[in-house]
C-alpha cells in the first residue's frame, strides 16, 4: 500500500500527478482554510505532508501526530517548523532552497525601486485624477544608482541583491549578518561587512533579508528606526515580524524614514491598519518568489523532498538528521 500524505494547499496539478504516483494523497486543492485544530486532525491521518508557511508543525502538533514521518515546506523559510521538536519526535524536516534565489533577489531589488522612486504613491495620484501638470519636485524620490545599500542578511537571496546592486546600478554595498562571507565572496558582491549600527546610520536604503526566529523578531524597532537617515528607506522581503510593523507606521508617519517596501508582515495575511493610511510605503502581499517557472520549481522540490525520504530515507534539502 502507498503511504498517506497531505497537500495543505493548492498546487500545480502536474506535481500532484508525481506525488500520486508514489503516495496516497490528499490534496487540498479548493484551498479550504485549516484552524490549527483542524489541520493537526488531517495531519495525524498521514505520515507525510507538503506545507507552505502557513501551516504549523509544532510541538503540540506533534503530539498529536504520532504517525508523522516527513513534512516538506513549499518555501524556503521554515518558521512553521520546530525544528528541534520535530527531531525529537523522528520528523524529517525539509524546505526548498537555492531554487527561489534569483527571482526573490530580482522581486526584492523591484520593490526598492518601486519604493525610492515613489511609484505606488504616483501612480495612485494618476488614478485618482489629481495629475493636471508637471511640476520639478513632483514625487521627486530617492537616488539608487550610486547610493548605498545596507542588506541586513548576507545569506544566498542577500548576495543576489548585492550583485545587482553592485555590478547594475553601481551603488555601494555594506552589510550585516551572522557571520562574515568569505573574501571571495565578499569581492564578488563588491560588499563591505559593518555592524549593524554603522549599516543603518550609513545606508540610503535597508534591505532585510534574515530569516525568521525568536532571536531575529522585531529586529528593526523604533530605536532602529531612529537610527536611520530621514531619507533612507526600509525594504522587507525577510518575514513578517522581523520588522516592528507598529513602530515602522509611526516612523513613516512623522517622516522618520522617508519610505518603506514591504513583502511581509505581522500576522499575515493580516497587514497593521496604520500600514494602510500612510502613503510612503509600497505593501505587497507575499509575492517575492511569485513567478510562474519559480513557484514551480518550488512545488516539485518539495515533492522530491517526500519522494526521496520515503524511498531513500532523506529528503533532497533537509533541515534535521532523523533515522527513516
Amino acid at each position: 500500500m502507498k503511504s498517506k500524505i497531505i497537500v495543505a494547499r493548492p498546487i500545480f496539478e502536474d506535481v500532484l500527478v508525481r506525488l500520486r504516483e508514489h503516495f496516497d494523497v490528499t490534496d487540498n486543492q479548493v484551498d479550504t482554510p485549516w484552524t490549527k485544530a483542524s489541520w493537526t486532525q488531517a495531519l495525524s491521518q498521514h505520515v507525510g505532508a507538503l506545507t507552505t508557511g502557513s501551516d504549523p508543525v509544532d510541538a503540540d502538533v506533534l503530539q498529536a501526530c504520532t504517525h508523522l514521518k516527513a513534512v516538506a515546506n513549499m518555501a524556503v523559510g521554515y518558521n512553521n517548523f520546530d525544528v528541534p521538536a520535530m527531531t525529537a519526535h523522528g520528523v524529517q524536516a525539509s524546505n526548498t532552497p537555492d531554487v527561489l534565489t534569483e527571482t526573490t533577489a530580482d522581486f526584492g531589488f523591484a520593490l526598492l525601486m518601486a519604493t525610492a522612486r515613489r511609484i505606488t504613491e504616483s501612480e495612485h495620484y494618476l488614478r485618482r485624477g489629481e495629475w493636471t501638470q508637471w511640476r520639478y519636485d513632483m514625487f521627486a524620490g530617492a537616488e539608487v544608482h550610486g547610493s548605498t545599500l545596507g542588506i541586513l542578511g548576507m545569506g544566498r537571496i542577500g548576495q543576489g541583491i548585492a550583485r545587482r546592486a553592485a555590478h547594475g546600478f553601481g551603488m555601494k554595498v555594506i552589510y550585516h549578518n551572522r557571520s562574515r562571507l568569505g573574501v571571495e565572496a565578499e569581492a564578488e558582491c563588491k560588499a563591505r561587512y559593518v555592524s549593524k549600527e554603522t549599516l543603518l546610520q550609513t545606508a540610503d536604503h535597508v534591505m532585510l533579508v534574515v530569516p525568521y526566529s525568536p532571536a531575529s523578531h522585531h529586529t528593526i524597532g523604533a530605536a532602529e528606526l531612529a537610527q536611520m537617515k530621514p531619507t533612507a528607506t526600509l525594504i522587507n522581503i525577510a518575514r513578517g515580524g522581523i520588522v516592528d510593523d507598529a513602530a515602522l507606521a509611526v516612523a513613516l508617519r512623522d517622516k522618520r524614514i522617508a519610505a518603506a517596501g514591504l513583502d511581509v508582515f505581522e500576522g499575515e495575511p493580516n497587514v497593521h491598519p496604520d500600514l494602510l493610511t500612510v502613503p510612503n510605503v509600497v505593501l505587497t502581499p507575499h509575492i517575492a518568489s511569485a513567478s510562474i517557472p519559480t513557484r514551480r520549481a518550488m512545488a516539485n522540490l518539495a515533492a522530491d523532498n517526500l519522494i526521496r525520504y520515503f524511498t531513500q530515507g532523506k529528503s533532497v534539502a533537509p533541515l534535521n538528521t532523523v533515522s527513516a
